[in-house]
């Protein structure tokens, strides 16, 4: 096996020479640089990662942390981030929470051990936001309000609820429902002030859309559909509001609207198709988030559109920060609105 040693002498230099080439570290003249790379290249030599990584007490491994990667949305962004990660350098361990029925205790671990440089973390925790940053180590929250030292990146939620109530509000609609996770997201911590607030971020767009709802004086429900990693939880939900669209009956017969995630409001076309309820102009349906499950409704839907590359750039920009000792700040990442023009009969 060729070793370091093979290609000083190969190249005519010192050791250490060679190693400030492979590390990129301290000065090396031109010359000397090209004669150490001419030598790797007719050796075959490639250098040692991990003796290169454990020198510079770094593993080039960041955790992502989501809830699952059946979902659409963690699907289109842990590619996003994997390429970004990858574009500087850095390799991805995805930890699937539920999946891999485990939570995220296990890698905050390793980083603690530094088997891994930082992590990215987007589930759902338990811990209190001291535990984050207590861990003395890179961590950025994605959708998550840690507080403290932990850096936050998240799409501008505020403004999605401006542009559905834009988009809705002056078509006329007198009852709206919103399809989503549980209603104790909304209020899930207490400040300082004994005030219940919400450390999910995503709320944000309900909780703006209700408001400008309720100014418009436009009525209004919530209906759970359970965590994100349960389906069926969604189209129990969005089956309970079509049929008493459908049927004239129930607690949502007057319904004229709904907003939901991209699967909710995939479910809710489609159900609606089979109930021979006419979208939009019976029943008009948003979606939130703007991945590829929009697109299986088999008709286009409006929605807002969350700028996963951006989202993924704010946050591997923030880990690099931080593993270079740096300070990061939180990001807004703008949405975009984009609006269905097929009529579903």
């Amino acid at each position: 096996m060729v070793g370091i040693r093979d290609v000083a002498r190969k190249a005519g230099v010192s050791t250490s020479s060679v190693s400030l080439v492979i590390n990129n570290s301290g000065y090396v003249s031109a010359d000397m640089r090209e004669k150490v790379e001419r030598a790797m290249a007719e050796l075959h030599y490639v250098p040692n990662a991990l003796g290169r990584n454990l020198s510079q007490n770094r593993t080039g491994m960041v955790g992502v942390i989501v809830p699952t990667i059946q979902h659409p949305f963690f699907a289109t962004l842990t590619s996003h981030i994997q390429r970004e990660l990858a574009a500087r350098g850095l390799k991805t361990m995805l930890c699937s929470t539920v999946d891999a029925e485990t939570g995220e205790t296990e890698y905050v671990d390793m980083l603690r051990r530094r088997t891994m440089d930082a992590i990215i973390m987007g589930a759902h925790t338990k811990h209190d936001p001291e535990y984050w940053s207590s861990i003395g180590r890179p961590v950025v929250a994605f959708d998550r309000r840690f507080g403290g030292t932990i850096p936050s990146v998240h799409s501008n939620h505020m403004e999605g609820g401006d542009f559905i109530a834009d988009h809705l509000i002056p078509t006329g609609i007198r009852r709206l429902v919103m399809i989503g996770g549980p209603k104790g997201q909304f209020y899930d911590r207490e400040n300082t002030a004994k005030t219940k607030i919400s450390t999910f971020p995503t709320t944000r767009y309900y909780v703006r859309l209700a408001e400008l709802l309720d100014e418009a004086g436009i009525a209004h429900d919530y209906v759970s559909a359970g965590e994100v990693s349960d389906f069926s939880g969604y189209e129990q939900a969005v089956e309970r509001v079509l049929s008493d669209v459908a049927h004239g009956t129930g607690e949502f017969a007057d319904a004229d609207a709904i907003v939901s995630s991209d699967i909710g409001a995939a479910l809710a076309v489609q159900k609606a198709a089979s109930y021979g309820i006419a979208v939009p102009n019976r029943l008009q349906i948003v979606a939130y988030d703007g991945t590829f499950a929009t697109k299986l409704a088999g008709r286009e839907i409006s929605a807002v559109h969350q700028d996963f590359a951006g989202i993924a750039r704010g946050l591997v920009e923030r880990v690099c920060a931080l593993i270079d000792g740096e300070e990061a700040n939180d990001e807004l990442v703008p949405v975009t609105w984009q609006s269905a023009e097929t009529t579903i009969l």
